[in-house]
């Protein structure tokens, strides 16, 4: 369903026209007999779904990732 609506009457009644919108009705915004812009609702993209292993082998930690910093690290040895 398409609505044409002036304007200068949008300007007056935009909450309305948005909830119309959103409830499927197609609004034509015109200046006299000119049509000008056309709202729609904005497309929601659904995020995509992660997918385990999609990248296996891309990032390598070393056997010894989690073994403890020496001292000198934390106190700062020159």
């Amino acid at each position: 369903m398409t609505e044409t609506i002036d304007v200068h009457k949008a300007q007056i009644s935009l909450s309305e026209l948005v909830s119309r919108v959103m409830a499927g009705t197609e609004v034509i915004l015109t200046e006299g007999t000119t049509p000008l812009v056309r709202l729609v609702p904005v497309a929601q993209v659904p995020s995509p779904s992660r997918v385990a292993g999609l990248h296996q082998g891309a990032i390598i930690a070393s056997d010894d990732f989690d073994t403890p910093l020496p001292d000198d690290f934390w106190i700062g040895s020159s």
